[in-house]
Parts: structure tokens; C-alpha cells; sequence
């Protein structure tokens, strides 16, 4: 019974994976307000119900980045005790750097990103999902370390989120539209070096060990 269940599983899961990556091809490729979900449904040879119920929008298929909102709180509540936050964090989005760069995702991330940009519902639930972000984060600091207190926890969620917009940016800027492999690499070493650079700051402000 219980081989059944978890071959049902994965069964389910390689199904939304095949959904997930015909949507991201067909959004990026004709931009995402032109696509329907009945399109992406007859290029994956399921039916429209299936994609629904997998993903409950539309943005929801574009959006399928393993729930990146969720994983700079995991890390702070998932991390030893006497962690420090921003070590915690650091350690988080190095991590999804190097995933995304074995998995291919930093040579199509240009054309990801401009896709976000015409779209307005993508723009708005981006910034949805940023804010969920932070304020998740702000609990998960104040409830691993409680004399740091609400506002101070706030307040290093607010600029975790900064630095990550900070740092999509940069990528954006150094990433040719159509890299070679040569590119990304060098993007990836030279996004590393601002990801030290960044986490600096949070670290110690404007101090001169920052800078």
C-alpha cells in the first residue's frame, strides 16, 4: 500500500513538474499575458482541470520557484541556535544561487525577468509574494530571538528583502539577453562577489568594515 501511495506521488509530482516547465517556456517565449492556461494545458497534453489542480492560477504556474518566499524564513527558524541571523540568511541565498545555476536557470534569467515586467499581474504578485516574504522573516527573527524585539526584526527582514531585490538587479545588469555559458559563469562569479559585498552591509551598515 505504501508502494502505491508514494508511486502515486511521485507520479503527481513529475506530472507538475512537466506542467510547471511547458508553462515557463511557453511565458517566456510569448510573454505571459498572451498564454492561456488551455494553452499550456494542450502543450502538455493534460487537461485544463489537471493544470488547476496543481495550480490553483495562473500566476501560480509562473511563479513556481519551489516557494522562494518561504525559504529565507525556513532558514532562520531551521538554523542551530546561536546562528546568526544574517549568517542564517547568507548561507540561504548562496545556496539558491548555486541551484539556480546547476539547473540552468541564470542563463534564461533576462528574459524571465523581462517577462515579469510586462506583465502587471506578474508585477503586482511579485510584490505580493516580497511582502509575504518579509513579514514571515520579521516573525521567524523575532521568534528565534525575542530580545531582538519586533522592531528590530522588522526591520532586518525589510532589508533582507531590499538586498534581494538589490542583487536580482545586479544579475539582470551583468547577464547579456542571449549568454553564452562563458557569460554565465562570469555573471555567477561576479553576482557572488556583490552577494559578499551586500551581506556586509547588513552585517555592519555603513561601517568601514562594510566598505
Amino acid at each position: 500500500m505504501t508502494e502505491q501511495v508514494g508511486r502515486r506521488e511521485r507520479k503527481k509530482q513529475q506530472t507538475r513538474q512537466a506542467i510547471s516547465d511547458v508553462a515557463t517556456a511557453l511565458f517566456i517565449e510569448r510573454g505571459f499575458d498572451a498564454v492561456t492556461v488551455a494553452d499550456v494545458a494542450r502543450a502538455a497534453d493534460v487537461a485544463v482541470q489537471t493544470v488547476f489542480n496543481h495550480f490553483p492560477t495562473k500566476e501560480d504556474l509562473f511563479f513556481d520557484e519551489h516557494g522562494w518566499w518561504t525559504g529565507p524564513m525556513k532558514s532562520v527558524m531551521e538554523a542551530p541556535d546561536g546562528t546568526d541571523p544574517v549568517d542564517a540568511l547568507e548561507r540561504h541565498y548562496r545556496t539558491e544561487l548555486r541551484d539556480r545555476m546547476d539547473a540552468g536557470h541564470l542563463a534564461t534569467w533576462t528574459k524571465f525577468n523581462r517577462t515579469i515586467e510586462e506583465s502587471p499581474a506578474l508585477v503586482a504578485r511579485r510584490r505580493q509574494h516580497a511582502a509575504r516574504m518579509e513579514e514571515m522573516l520579521g516573525e521567524a527573527l523575532y521568534v528565534r530571538n525575542p530580545t531582538l524585539g519586533r522592531l528590530k526584526s522588522r526591520l532586518v527582514a525589510a532589508q533582507y528583502t531590499a538586498a534581494q531585490k538589490v542583487l536580482e538587479e545586479e544579475l539582470v545588469r551583468l547577464l547579456p539577453a542571449e549568454p553564452s555559458q562563458q557569460d554565465v559563469d562570469k555573471a555567477h562569479a561576479q553576482l557572488e562577489s556583490a552577494v559578499e559585498e551586500v551581506f556586509a552591509v547588513l552585517r555592519h551598515g555603513l561601517s568601514e568594515e562594510s566598505v
